[in-house]
């Protein structure tokens, strides 16, 4: 297996991902936070992106201490230039927040194996 395949890129959103809002109120969504720390520590590139654009992803990542594990802070694209469809992109799986917090890297780069 090549380094490319044993690396593990993972976008990361901020709203209802590791944030929830009620009101004025943030309140951390501590089971991924913790999750995405431990993913970092076992050798994941992460990336943090919201459709508040980078700014307010970079500044939500500050605010609940976790911004040292993200590579950069972007915005969540609206348009995708791409020859291949998203439901068609080899080694590429989308993971509910709800339903993470007891994998670990192992378990999604089996996840991403033909």
């Amino acid at each position: 297996m090549t380094n490319e395949l044993k690396s593990i890129t993972i976008f990361v959103d901020v709203d209802d991902t590791f944030v929830r809002s009620y009101g004025t109120k943030r309140i951390p969504i501590t089971a991924t936070i913790e999750h995405l720390k431990e993913l970092k520590k076992q050798g994941a590139q992460l990336y943090c992106w919201s459709s508040g654009g980078a700014d307010y992803a970079k500044k939500s990542a500050e605010e609940f201490g976790i911004a040292p594990i993200f590579i950069a802070f972007l915005p969540k694209p609206q348009i995708i230039i791409d020859d291949q469809n998203i439901n068609d992109w080899k080694r590429f799986i989308q993971v509910h927040p709800l339903s993470c917090s007891q994998k670990t890297r192992d378990d999604y780069q089996s996840a991403l194996e033909p």
